[in-house]
């Protein structure tokens, strides 16, 4: 798997040298696409399928047509996680894949080209973080246990508007209790993020599946705690997301202020 990620990370830098916005499509609003998460997508569903040819997909531009069917066993990834960013030239993208078996993700690896970082686990193995050449290491979430001492990741919707008054006040909130807020653009980095101790909690709704199978698994295998914005297990399919370290539950009781 990591191999796959690596070989696709290449792929996308290469076209980042040459890339035009002339490329772009638009899903919806605010929705960006281009060649290159289709085309990178392509190459992964093909090496994976050989891999794992048992396992069905779940994928972000639906290249391949053999579907999924959500109580079995599937690769959920994401080509370009971070697609806008990619196309205004910000350096914080990723290829993000994860297997799951129904709603639980079991194997996930999270490849960032730019700074050459392998982020993967396995369920019951632990999670691990490989930096060019050298030896992977194993990586732990943050010890910190309260929000006082945290720096939280989050995202900003780019549609269904609808929640953004009662997220701008858990902001608030947030930016009085923590170390501070930050946006980078790609959920599965966020998580691979929280993961590694980098930041002590992310937070998001509107989120799909293959934003974060990888990363939940990631967490999790990390020593950290990954629930949906009610406190339970339904974040995979569902879409809202509270991913941390020892301030999670601090930072989920945040949410839960003004977002129920």
């Amino acid at each position: 798997m990591c191999a796959i990620a690596r070989d696709a990370g290449a792929f996308l830098l290469q076209e980042r040298a040459r890339f035009s916005r002339d490329d772009v499509e638009y899903k919806g609003t605010n929705d960006l696409v281009s060649y290159v998460d289709k085309e990178t997508e392509k190459r992964l569903v093909e090496a994976l399928s050989q891999l794992l040819p048992e396992a069905g997909f779940v994928t972000e531009e639906g290249t391949t047509g053999s579907g999924s069917d959500r109580a079995g066993l599937n690769w959920i990834i994401d080509p370009l996680d971070g697609t806008t960013n990619f196309i205004h030239g910000l350096p914080i993208f990723s290829v993000s894949i994860g297997l799951a078996e129904g709603n639980r993700p079991i194997a996930g690896v999270i490849f960032d080209p730019n700074r050459d970082e392998c982020f993967f686990g396995r369920e019951g193995a632990g999670a691990y973080c490989s930096r060019g050449t050298a030896a992977p290491e194993r990586i732990r979430v943050s010890a910190a246990t309260q929000l006082s001492d945290s720096l939280i990741a989050t995202g900003f919707p780019y549609y269904r508007f609808e929640g953004m008054p009662n997220y701008l006040r858990i902001l608030e909130d947030l930016m009085h209790q923590t170390h501070g807020l930050r946006r980078m653009g790609s959920a599965a980095i966020d998580l691979a993020y929280v993961a590694c101790g980098r930041f002590e909690g992310f937070f998001e709704y509107n989120l799909h599946a293959w934003d974060i199978a990888a990363g939940t698994l990631l967490v999790r295998e990390a020593g950290g705690i990954v629930t949906d914005f009610d406190g339970g297990d339904s974040f995979l399919y569902r879409g809202d997301i509270v991913a941390g370290c020892g301030a999670q539950s601090e930072l989920l009781a945040t949410i839960q202020k003004y977002w129920r």
